[in-house]
């Protein structure tokens, strides 16, 4: 899974638990090319030291929801590389006060901002990204098994979620014909910024290592490699999928009999 020439949008790394600074240190390892965003002098001053153990010096600030500064994004995309082979879409947000009680008192407005961040961001991208992969690439966003089965606290973000997967297969579908693939890749929960802000994440982590059949979570090793196989040739038949990195928890219809 040689990704040698390849060039590569990272973005959504906060700190070194994140799970985008996962897949951009296997992607590296690899051998692509990075750049990576952040968002605002604080997080720049967290990704930078990152980048440079990479040898990374392509970092740009960016804020999906800013057309102006997703326009200075892809000059500097266009004006540094040429082209673009791989993006990496790991953003997500809500406001963390409604992601707690009832998904039923969830705000309109809280709403519409974890929509736009966590799904729509990955169609604008998409289409920016686009006349960049005239050689074809690969697209891979971040979902959660709060898509699909109700989860404690996940509240608007599990519905968020959903929206996205849908957007990864109207996008493969899309794209397909250019030769650029959309994929999804479901971790269980991690210890990272965003799932710290989930209530009840540390009982989420211990009940899904527990019970899943491989008695472990995923780790950022794990993703990353499945983030490297999907970007490489390996991947080239593979697109509007769905790839869960969850140690087996999805196939669950119950906690392990000695958890019962």
């Amino acid at each position: 899974m040689d990704l040698k020439g390849k060039r590569a949008l990272v973005m959504g790394v906060a700190n070194d638990h994140s799970i985008a600074w996962g897949i951009a240190r296997a992607l590296h390892g690899a051998g692509a090319e990075l750049c990576l965003t952040y968002q605002g002098e604080a997080f720049g001053r967290r990704v930078a030291p990152l980048a440079a153990s990479l040898g990374c010096d392509f970092l740009q600030d960016a804020d999906v929801t800013d057309e102006a500064s997703l326009d200075r994004l892809f000059a500097a995309l266009r004006d540094r590389w040429g082209g673009l082979d791989i993006l990496v879409h790991a953003i997500a947000w809500s406001d963390k006060a409604e992601l707690q009680g009832r998904f039923l008192d969830t705000s309109r407005a809280n709403f519409q901002t974890s929509l736009v961040i966590s799904c729509y961001s990955l169609v604008e991208l998409a289409r920016r990204a686009r006349p960049l992969m005239g050689r074809g690439g690969s697209i891979v966003t971040l979902t959660y098994q709060g898509s699909t089965r109700v989860t404690p606290h996940y509240n608007v973000m599990g519905v968020a979620k959903a929206a996205l997967e849908a957007a990864v297969r109207y996008l493969a579908n899309d794209l397909g014909p250019e030769g650029i693939r959309v994929n999804a890749i479901s971790p269980g929960p991690m210890r990272t910024l965003a799932g710290a802000a989930i209530g009840g994440a540390r009982a989420t982590f211990r009940h899904t290592e527990a019970n899943a059949p491989l008695r472990a979570n995923a780790t950022l090793e794990a993703i990353g490699g499945t983030a490297v196989w999907l970007c490489s040739e390996a991947g080239a038949c593979t697109t509007g999928e769905i790839v869960r990195v969850d140690g087996g928890f999805h196939v669950l219809g119950m906690p392990q009999p000695e958890n019962l």
